[in-house]
């Protein structure tokens, strides 16, 4: 590891490093919104932007870890911020807004995100200083860039060959999706599969699949466990409710089978898995709550005289600033509020909405952001149930709201959307502390500074805000959210955008009382059950099944959730075989480059997809061949196996290069 005397001579924050850093935020950050929006999941960027740095940098003599860590944590902000895309779609969804005004989206993100940034700092001593939280990811960050400057310093001037192997893997994986993807557009190949068929006369189900790779590295990431439970809630949706709720339904005539089927899932099942998802999430908070109270007693009485005498480097934002930029945020906040209460039914309120809401988004962003701080040393950033948070977030200030408010027939629709409103900026606060502490993780273990890391952190957020909005509203005008209201424009298939779906629903549900109460609580007891089974197969040291990840794949769609399954289980072999080779730190990361790729790159096709969508106003501007075109799924199934084959053969053809010694 550096040593801090060594740091010392080393500049972190420089021009280079953050132009570098914000380039790849705003790639990353439009790649995770696209991703997000489909399936429900973000990815950590921290990894690919730390290798991307190492090799870019490389060329310059005077590069260090320590600048690369700074590149990586400007970067971070696009894994994190961009799941404010959970929350704030719902106001497109519930018809209030048609579309994302810049500097009102803008100043939600970077409002929200900075908080985010300022919250964590008195939590970093104990959190991260002097705690034994694991903090897999920021360790993960930290073993890269360490190996990537040995290279470095062992290879001189020339491409450290870890950073360079490593940045062909991230493009080989974006190449391929991206491919593949650009294939399915011509239409030659079919981008997935789908078929109904009756389970006798009164009842049916359907298959679902589709061919994306971007979702395949998603599996790889989330890991074997929390795929077999996503594969468990598509068996209870699809093998089970919804044939058992076709019984109990039975069609009309002239309704199409597939329609009939999706129906059922769509207005019925996908409740039962928001009940399992809400009970989930609240019993992975409950437990957690313990050691986020201990932790913030631990921060609140920590001294310096833990940390290392004499250490310069171990040196957070002066309080000066930290109090500067708070109060910045909260007038930002207070005026975001008035300016969109000043147009609703809600206008003659506006003094005491405002007077609840900034408290509950200041004092609850804290809380949120000791527990998502917690929540990331303990298991990871990716791993964290952030749609826990947003869940009681939502319910929280929607019966704040009604207490304060007290809503007529005329006023519940904008109280809605106020809900969504504030709630935005709670989850942008939760998104950043969900990763800030495990980038100061990083930084400890290579001698930053994290002064130098939260200052690049805001840079990072304020990078992550400006690309939000145009990529949301490109989005929004090509493909539409499922569940919103369509525009003209919208021309293709929606975006499921699960999470926002959820969360819109529930503020619904407590102010309009629109909710699928029963199957909610059907929901919520098969979460009991789930929670009781996961603790069980934990106490046998048995596969878990998080009962979180059971509840998404009741409510996703099939087509989003199977591939995700494949390749979790493809990946679980390959790491298997990993850890025979003779380097399997090497190989296994050679897999998280590649997966990260594939999701990159189809992601970003979805988005320039989008603007060709909206210029062109057809749904396949890059169509061949006609929509019908019988040997399209055929070619679809070759085509998507055997760029599985060719990707992790060129994988395990590098690991046996290098246990050969080449």
């Amino acid at each position: 590891m550096s040593s801090p005397s060594a740091a010392k001579r080393v500049t972190e924050l420089t021009i280079r490093g953050l132009i570098l850093g914000v380039l790849i935020t705003v790639i990353f950050t439009a790649a995770n919104i696209y991703i997000g929006l489909k399936v429900a999941l973000t990815f950590a960027t921290s990894i690919p932007a730390a290798v991307i740095s190492m090799a870019v940098l490389s060329s310059f003599k005077d590069s260090s870890i320590l600048e690369n860590n700074i590149v990586q944590t400007v970067a971070s902000a696009a894994g994190t911020l961009s799941s404010v895309i959970f929350v704030l779609p719902g106001l497109v969804i519930v018809g209030w807004w048609t579309g994302f005004p810049f500097w009102t989206s803008f100043w939600i993100c970077a409002s929200g995100g900075v908080l985010g940034v300022l919250f964590t700092i008195p939590l970093r001593r104990a959190m991260v200083t002097t705690s034994d939280l694991p903090y897999p990811e920021g360790v993960a960050a930290a073993e890269v860039l360490e190996v990537g400057d040995q290279a470095r310093k062992t290879a001189g001037t020339d491409t450290p060959s870890d950073a360079g192997e490593g940045l062909r893997a991230v493009i080989y994986g974006s190449i391929a999706s991206a491919g593949l993807a650009i294939f399915a557009a011509t239409r030659v190949m079919a981008g997935e599969v789908t078929g109904y068929f009756r389970l006798g006369p009164n009842s049916a189900s359907g298959y679902d699949m589709s061919f994306s790779l971007a979702l395949l590295g998603a599996g790889y990431l989330v890991g074997l466990s929390v795929g077999m439970a996503m594969l468990l809630g598509l068996l209870i949706a699809w093998a089970g409710a919804v044939p058992i709720l076709a019984l109990f339904e039975p069609s009309h005539g002239g309704v199409a089978l597939g329609d009939y089927v999706t129906g059922i899932w769509h207005d019925k099942v996908r409740f039962i898995g928001a009940g399992a998802i809400a009970v989930a999430a609240i019993w992975t908070l409950t437990k957690l709550a313990g050691p986020v109270v201990r932790g913030v007693i631990s921060t609140m009485t920590a001294t310096r005289a833990k940390t290392h005498a004499g250490d310069t480097r171990d040196v957070d934002m002066s309080p000066v600033w930290i109090a500067l930029l708070a109060v910045v945020c909260l007038i930002v906040i207070a005026w975001l509020l008035q300016t969109f209460l000043g147009t609703t039914p809600l206008a003659s309120q506006m003094s005491q909405l405002v007077t609840a809401i900034v408290p509950f988004i200041f004092i609850g962003g804290f809380l949120v952001a000791a527990i998502c701080g917690y929540m990331a040393g303990l298991i990871g950033a990716s791993n964290s149930p952030l749609s826990g948070v947003g869940i009681l977030a939502i319910i929280c200030c929607a019966v704040l709201l009604i207490m304060v408010a007290h809503p007529a027939e005329d006023t519940r629709k904008a109280l809605v959307a106020y809900a969504l409103f504030a709630t935005a900026i709670v989850f942008a606060i939760a998104t950043i502390s969900n990763n800030n502490l495990q980038d100061l993780k990083t930084g400890q273990l290579v001698g930053a500074t994290p002064r130098a890391q939260q200052w690049a952190l805001i840079m990072g957020v304020v990078a992550g805000a400006a690309v939000i909005p145009p990529v949301l509203n490109l989005l929004n005008q090509a493909y539409g959210f499922a569940g919103a209201p369509r525009l003209a424009s919208a021309v293709a298939q929606p975006l499921g955008a699960p999470q926002a779906n959820l969360i819109s629903a529930l503020a619904q549900g407590v102010i309009e009382q629109k909710l699928e109460w029963r199957m909610i609580a059907i929901g919520g007891a098969l979460g009991v059950v789930l929670v009781v089974l996961d603790e069980f197969l934990g106490r046998h040291k048995w596969l878990r099944l998080p009962p979180l990840a059971v509840g998404i794949g009741i409510y996703l769609p099939m087509s989003a959730t199977l591939p995700v399954v494949i390749g979790a289980v493809i990946g679980h072999f390959y790491d298997r075989w990993a850890k025979r080779t003779k380097e399997p730190n090497y190989t296994k990361r050679l897999g998280v480059l590649v997966a990260s790729g594939m999701i990159v790159g189809e992601s970003l096709f979805g988005v320039v997809l989008a603007g060709l969508i909206v210029a062109f106003s057809t749904d396949a501007p890059l169509g061949l061949v006609p929509a019908d075109f019988w040997p399209a799924p055929y070619v679809g199934w070759a085509a998507f196996a055997v760029l599985i084959l060719v990707l992790y053969g060129w994988m395990m053809r590098r690991a046996a290069v290098r246990r050969g010694g080449a």
